[in-house]
């Protein structure tokens, strides 16, 4: 006999509310049915959460690379004025002889 596979109250956070009722449905159905749905039903819980968590490593990255372009545009404004004020130096020093 199969254990009923229910959402754990810890997974009810990651778990869409359709997920959710799905779930409680399928509780609801006599044994031989739901042994045959719950564990395509897991699947797809499972499904979902690698999703979410993929979404969201997805989001960290591109939070980061946001970050790295900030970075890399300040340094890049910072090297062309100390280009443009060494430019300007030798200018100086060339009229200066």
């Amino acid at each position: 006999m199969a254990q009923p596979h229910s959402i754990r109250p810890t997974d009810a956070a990651t778990v869409p509310p359709e997920l959710q009722e799905l779930a409680a449905a399928i509780q609801s159905l006599p044994e031989p049915y739901r042994a045959q749905i719950e564990p395509v039903l897991q699947r797809v819980i499972d499904g979902t959460r690698r999703r979410r968590q993929i979404l969201s490593l997805v989001q960290d990255a591109l939070s980061e690379l946001r970050m790295d372009m900030k970075y890399l545009l300040f340094d890049l404004e910072a090297t062309r004025r100390e280009r443009d004020d060494y430019r300007r130096q030798l200018e100086q020093l060339r009229q200066g002889e």
